[in-house]
């Protein structure tokens, strides 16, 4: 199965003889890097680029061009070689273009050499960036893996190499584009989306006469769950309107799911860029009604089961709020931009700057631009009310995985036998339709650990850091008997470490239920305990997996999913410490281990650049309503709002006494 990476995620390789296929809308320049295990650079004879294509172990491509293929050997590269930095640029020619955030998002894909997809990332975030690391192949004991790394360089190639520590990099970059531009007349033009439909891009959102603008960022959590199984159908062409029409008009609205004309600017598509279509078997269609669409059924995205179908149709409402926000706000965009155009016609003309006649026409000109946005947001509401009219059906019929704490679903909970495909951990809106809910739901079993930001946001009500802690903990506790309860008794278990002991009362549901596989951790000793064994764990399972001996592992080492909680981190960790939970994040989710952190990163500054990648690694929710999350096909930035448990409620204790009880009796 295809891992679809995001910024900062790692991906074991199974596999040494494999390809990185590049691909973007225009020419681009592929290189790469061979560093030692400090991320340096030997020299100029350490870089592979169109001039110098050849390196022990890897080859590039001669020239630019907008697809790509390097073939590597890892088997080949000299024991020196720790990091292979695979990197793209923008060719330095004149009329450009100049920088990524002018373009579609590039995408680095691995894959065997039979063809075979191991992991892809698309590039989204990019903006004034010219050159980028996109992957980064690296040693892991013996063994190698891949990582996203998505870092730009608005300098070019010339920062890019000198921050991988070439002293001469403004000069090989010079001959790095002379060489492109030697074989520039031969480069590969790119493809469009009539010839290539299967390109998976994150496509920007501009109106009709507006330059293109990548998306702001990068999504922080990985949305795998979106897109690794069916999804609803997609229009042929993924296509939908995203302003007005040629003519000045604003194109109706086909409400969710069903796009309008594609504008003249050519088709964008808004379809998740990892789904793929499953075929179920054909059901009758109900006759739509005369005065408007069908009613909402829930369940009714492609699926073979109701838990898929239910997960499949929650995200295709994620994606129609999406592009239908995306068409209003590209809409606004254009009204205003055709009354500004129209006012500087005006303005420069003396004629009819003063007088009644250029008050009449400032007054023409902005009712027109009043009019195109009235009917943008009409065309808005009518989407909003017909996912709103769906998500009242959907959320009564959700399971306790994607459930809220207060559906009635939970009163009737029972141990499942199976574990579902996704759980919640939230809800996302916009802020043009705030009461319309969408839940998170992320794929099980989880590629990325959880942090649970501690600090206090800027504009938070909370004045006091002990309330956002308190919620924090909050937070984590709920999540954490949320995928307890998900999961079938004995499968998945609990650990927890409070260096301080301050989080005894918020862990109370847990302990008091006896739903902890030991008491929660606290002081120096119990930290390491915890950690050692846990680290021990995933070399063991790791090295029955490489070794293909699975049944060779030690009878009493419990190989259920286990998800450590850290509370107040890094409180009471030294420097072992750190590097064991680092492992851990790193490692641990491919052999069943998986991190859940209840921490304030400002707090942790004094560690410095160390605990960087730990917090790229995962991916941060907040015990508060905030909009750090951005899509990764149009770059909304997203509303995230925790799923805490109702106040007052004792739905929490009664769901972790079932599975307490599920646990000892299978014991």
């Amino acid at each position: 199965m295809t891992a679809e990476l995001v910024r900062g995620q790692n991906h074991p390789l199974s596999r040494n003889r494999i390809e990185i296929r590049i691909s973007a809308d225009v020419p681009v320049v592929a290189g790469a890097t061979l560093s030692d295990e400090n991320g340096r650079v030997r020299g100029a004879d350490g870089v592979a680029h169109p001039g110098a294509p050849t390196l022990p172990g890897i080859e590039v491509s001669r020239q630019a061009a907008a697809e790509h293929r390097l073939a590597v050997d890892l088997d080949a590269m000299p024991e020196t070689v720790h990091r292979v930095n695979v990197l793209i640029a923008l060719p330095a020619v004149p009329g450009g273009p100049f920088r990524f955030g002018a373009l579609a998002a590039p995408r680095a894909a691995v894959t065997g050499l039979d063809g075979t997809e191991v992991a892809g990332y698309t590039l989204t975030g990019l903006d004034a960036e010219s050159a980028v690391v996109a992957l980064e192949l690296y040693r892991r004991q013996a063994a190698w893996k891949i990582r996203a790394v998505g870092q730009g360089y608005a300098e070019g190639l010339t920062g890019l190499l000198a921050d991988q520590g070439l002293p001469q990099a403004a000069e090989l970059a010079r001959g790095i584009q002379e060489a492109v531009a030697r074989g520039l007349a031969r480069s590969v033009p790119a493809r469009t989306a009539d010839t290539d439909r299967s390109r998976r891009t994150a496509a920007s959102v501009t109106g009709p006469d507006l330059a293109g603008t990548a998306p702001a960022a990068g999504f922080p959590y990985d949305l795998q769950a979106a897109g690794d199984s069916a999804g609803r159908p997609a229009p042929s062409d993924g296509s939908v309107e995203r302003g007005p029409t040629p003519d000045g008009g604003v194109p109706a609205s086909g409400g969710p799911g069903v796009p309008a004309a594609a504008p003249t600017g050519g088709p964008v598509d808004y379809t998740h860029p990892k789904r793929r279509q499953t075929p179920r078997p054909p059901a009758p269609e109900a006759p739509a009604p005369a005065d408007g669409p069908p009613p909402p059924v829930a369940g009714d995205a492609a699926g073979w089961s109701m838990d898929e179908r239910l997960y499949n149709q929650v995200w295709g409402m994620f994606e129609d709020l999406a592009r239908s926000t995306a068409a209003y706000r590209s809409a606004l965009d254009f009204a205003e931009s055709r009354m500004e155009k129209e006012l500087d016609q005006l303005l420069s003309d003396p004629r009819s700057r003063l007088g009644s006649a250029g008050d009449a026409a400032r007054e023409a000109a902005q009712a027109r631009q009043a009019q195109l946005a009235d009917q943008a947001r009409a065309a808005l509401d009518r989407d909003l009310a017909q996912l709103t009219a769906e998500s009242e059906v959907v959320e009564p019929a959700l399971a306790p995985a994607y459930a809220r704490w207060d559906n009635p679903v939970w009163h009737g909970y029972r141990v499942p036998t199976e574990p579902p495909m996704a759980v919640r951990l939230g809800d996302l809106h916009l802020p043009e339709s705030a009461p319309l809910r969408i839940p998170m739901l992320v794929r099980l079993p989880l590629e990325r650990g959880l942090w649970v930001d501690s600090g206090v946001p800027d504009g938070s009500p909370f004045e006091e850091a002990g309330e956002v802690r308190h919620l924090a903990l909050q937070t984590a506790v709920a999540l954490a008997a949320r995928l307890l309860a998900v999961h079938p008794a004995g499968e998945f278990g609990v650990q927890v470490i409070d260096p301080a002991g301050a989080g005894a009362s918020a862990f109370a549901p847990l302990t008091g239920a006896g739903a902890l596989d030991a008491p929660p951790a606290t002081g120096a000793a119990g930290v390491a305990g915890v950690l050692g064994r846990l680290t021990e764990r995933v070399d063991l399972v790791q090295m029955a997996v490489r070794g293909g001996a699975s049944d060779a592992l030690p009878a009493g080492l419990d190989t259920s999913r286990q998800l450590l909680v850290v509370n107040d981190f890094p409180h009471g960790f030294d420097d072992r410490a750190v590097t064991q939970l680092r492992y851990l994040a790193d490692d641990g989710p491919d052999v069943g281990v998986h991190l859940l952190l209840v921490a304030d990163r400002e707090e942790a500054a004094a560690y410095g650049p160390l605990l960087v990648p730990l917090w790229r690694s995962l991916m941060r929710l907040t015990p508060v309503p905030d909009d750090h999350l951005a899509d990764p096909w149009v770059g909304h930035a997203w509303t995230y709002e925790p799923g805490l448990v109702p106040p007052g409620s004792q739905v929490l204790q009664q769901v972790l006494t079932r599975v307490a009880a599920a646990r000892t009796k299978r014991m």
